[in-house]
């Protein structure tokens, strides 16, 4: 199915709604309630990420929480305030960020020599002004992406002759160190809320219930099947006058409750963040029935899933927060990969890099198509006459002739006929009527036996006959040849080894990932059909 843009713009929004709703497919949208990790091929495709926040959205909101963005990138000493003494420890974990200096340029007669050698023309007169716009650049007046783009405009240049007298007569700027700042990374959501509930904990009624699904960034000693550098906290916060450890367990309840997970076990947490009060950071453990017998380490149903605990006062009180505050995080990966049974996170959210790519046999069947179509309603007509002529008479003994089609093609007189001028056979080969099917990742071309039984009820029929797309290219030759003036064509197909002896083609992408994955294309057999058609 080639992309085709008017057909988008042909449908109206309540098309696109109604679809969405139904499960229905338009255009390639999906059954909504399913998750599609696929990437790229022809229809719209959640990921299982992606998919799991938005649950986890619409679930905070049915609990009656707030959705807010905190801060992602902070200053170190955020983390020095909760942490006290332990930050450095925390600091360890967290990613700081850097950027280029803007360097002092100065412009020598050795550089201006340089310049023009490279330009081919005098800089003499232009001097002050590449000065001025060097000098804007260092007090931060021109982002570095305009600077070629000014100096370009200085010398009356082109932009790739600017980048060029950048490289080669600056090395000011090829030579540029990223000096670190002190602004790092989130690292966990906690040090966004400090900073979001200073500015509102003592100005909105109580309680105060938000969320924030967002990213953190965590130094790890490398990525791994069970933690990657980036992930996404799913994170809660109430703030009330009195709040306590029966608050989180009811929050962590009704929450994962809406995700299936049916009873719930809490344990003190050992970690024991700091910005925590004592004994009250707790672990939920959940139970779901579909990790029930599972080859993971949670085949009992029960998994770890949050952790919860009320903000220490201490840490509070360097935000000049006043009331207690109740914190509950999770992790969206590992939700997920509970939720759509996955077992290295790597492969979950970076299928395209580590081999999880997956297409069904429904996704490669669609990809089949045939090659070779008539381009009249007249030349559709003879393709259907061949197909319906050769399966009538398929096992009529040779030699042996048969009118498919007589009429009229571009003004001119048609007889096509469906022959085989060979003694002692038939009039086509045992794999005519075979049948393009898809079957675990693999292309057949196989008929309709008991012997293949399976492959049609278990696999992915295109409904492509072999008869039937040698007919569109019998047909398409012969409108070709009526169009040149022929009196005659011939077309014929004898031993089938690849799609494209039957008219059918496959992309390359396709073909790739079939063998990619282990699969094959099988479509072997001797089909001999002969088609002839007299012009006059």
């Amino acid at each position: 199915m080639k992309f085709d843009p008017q057909k988008y713009r042909e449908l109206s929004r309540k098309d696109f709604e109604e679809a969405w709703k139904s499960g229905k497919e338009v255009l390639g949208i999906r059954d909504p309630n399913k998750v599609y990790p696929r990437i790229g091929f022809e229809f719209g495709a959640e990921h299982p990420v992606f998919r799991t926040v938005e649950r986890l959205r619409k679930a905070y909101i049915a609990i009656g929480f707030s959705e807010v963005v905190n801060p992602i990138i902070v200053e170190d000493v955020h983390v020095r305030k909760q942490f006290g003494r332990e930050a450095l420890a925390v600091l360890d974990r967290c990613f700081y960020l850097a950027s280029l200096p803007k360097p002092n340029v100065g412009i020598s007669a050795n550089k201006i020599s340089l310049i023009e050698k490279i330009t081919k023309k005098k800089v003499e007169g232009r001097e002050r002004d590449l000065q001025e716009v060097f000098h804007r650049y260092k007090k931060g007046e021109i982002d570095g992406d305009d600077l070629s783009y000014l100096i370009a405009e200085v010398l009356e240049i082109d932009d790739i002759t600017a980048v060029r007298i950048l490289d080669e007569v600056f090395p000011e700027f090829r030579d540029l160190k990223p000096v670190p700042s002190t602004l790092t990374l989130r690292s966990h959501m906690t040090t966004g809320w400090f900073i979001t509930l200073s500015h509102i904990a003592d100005k909105l009624p109580l309680p105060i219930k938000l969320f924030s699904i967002d990213r953190c960034f965590r130094k790890e000693q490398g990525e791994d099947a069970t933690r990657l550098y980036s992930y996404f906290s799913a994170s809660c916060v109430l703030v009330d006058e009195d709040v306590g450890v029966d608050d989180g367990k009811a929050v962590a309840e009704a929450l994962l409750r809406q995700f299936g997970f049916e009873k719930f076990r809490f344990r003190k947490d050992e970690k024991r963040s700091k910005y925590y009060i004592p004994d009250t950071q707790t672990e939920v453990y959940a139970f779901h029935p579909k990790l029930v017998g599972s080859s993971t380490k949670y085949s009992d149903g029960w998994i770890e899933i949050a952790t919860f605990g009320i903000y220490s006062p201490t840490a509070l009180a360097e935000y000049d927060i006043e009331y207690p505050v109740m914190n509950l995080g999770l992790g969206v990966e590992r939700l997920a990969m509970i939720l759509y049974g996955y077992d290295d996170v790597r492969k979950m959210v970076y299928p395209q890099i580590y081999g999880e790519i997956k297409l069904t046999d429904t996704d490669i069947a669609r990809g089949i198509r045939v090659k070779e179509i008539p381009q009249t309603p007249v030349g559709l007509k003879i393709a259907g006459s061949i197909a319906e002529t050769a399966e009538r008479n398929a096992i009529s003994p040779s030699p042996c002739s048969f009118l498919a089609y007589e009429g009229e093609l571009f003004g001119k007189a048609v007889k096509v006929f469906v022959v085989e001028e060979e003694d002692n056979t038939r009039l086509c080969g045992p794999a005519y009527a075979n049948e393009v099917v898809v079957y675990n990742g693999s292309i057949y071309g196989i008929p309709r036996t008991k012997k293949w039984r399976s492959y049609f009820e278990e696999g992915v029929t295109t409904g492509i006959k072999y008869i039937d797309a040698f007919s569109y290219l019998a047909a398409r030759k012969i409108e070709e040849a009526a169009m040149m003036g022929e009196e005659e064509v011939m077309v014929r197909v004898r031993i089938v080894e690849n799609l494209s002896d039957i008219n059918l083609c496959i992309h390359d992408n396709l073909r790739r990932y079939i063998l990619w994955k282990g699969g094959k294309i099988d479509v072997r057999g001797p089909v001999f059909v002969t088609v002839k058609a007299e012009i006059s």
